[in-house]
């Protein structure tokens, strides 16, 4: 996932951004408030990972000013302020989830990491017909097309397609793969994710002569379809 980090503290940062990046997440870390809505408002992220102290607007005042301007990215408040009127009072601002420290960072990958699953999550499963650029899946007779040709996939391959059509335009980690497709955990001796992707994109991209997925070195992929 690609995720904003607010934190002031140089130690704390230095260990979250650096332990997110080890486990595949691309991490914006800013230090004040201000650089936080900023960003926030001006780029597409997946999570928003908030500390509430922090120099020249506040974490809180942050979220409040992001919620206000109608971005629904989820957020974690991560901050020492643990009490439960200072949890009600983050949650009530629109945070998804409130982690107090100290915190181990086991916790920290597995809350973000339920975080990255809700927001995968098809926010309308009636859909039957995913439409990305030139290409088609039929959810039902689970077909696909490109540019009105049939494209032979088999159902690993079908569901991987439709995990990029999901989440078009965001990093889809190698973990978030292996989970939404073959409904694994974290495994870092198989190469099953890099196999099939290089399957499917045989299929959807060499007959085309141009490619949709690009590979961002260290972090997963991104499905980016013509227009």
């Amino acid at each position: 996932m690609k995720i904003l980090f607010l934190e002031d503290d140089i130690e704390i940062g230095t260990w979250v951004r650096d332990g997110l990046t080890r486990v595949g997440h691309v991490v914006d870390w800013v230090e004040n408030g201000r650089d936080a809505l900023v960003a926030a408002t001006t780029t597409d992220y997946d999570l928003l990972i908030l500390d509430r102290m922090t120099p020249e607007l506040d974490g809180l005042s942050v979220l409040k000013a992001v919620r206000a301007s109608k971005n629904v990215t989820p957020a974690l408040f991560l901050t020492a302020l643990s009490d439960v009127d200072d949890r009600v009072e983050g949650l009530q601002a629109g945070a998804d989830d409130y982690l107090p420290k100290p915190f181990a960072f086991t916790e920290l990958e597995a809350r973000v990491a339920a975080l990255g699953r809700r927001a995968m999550a098809s926010p309308e499963p009636e859909v039957t017909r995913l439409t990305a650029g030139d290409i088609t899946l039929d959810l039902l007779k689970q077909r696909a097309t490109r540019q009105g040709q049939a494209v032979d996939l088999n159902a690993k391959e079908f569901r991987l397609l439709e995990a990029f059509l999901r989440a078009k335009g965001r990093i889809l980690t190698r973990n978030m793969l292996l989970e939404k497709v073959w409904d694994m955990n974290f495994d870092p001796t198989t190469s099953v994710v890099e196999t099939h992707v290089s399957r499917l994109r045989a299929k959807i991209e060499k007959p085309f002569g141009d490619s949709v997925i690009r590979t961002i070195r260290g972090a997963g992929y991104i499905f980016e379809p013509k227009s």
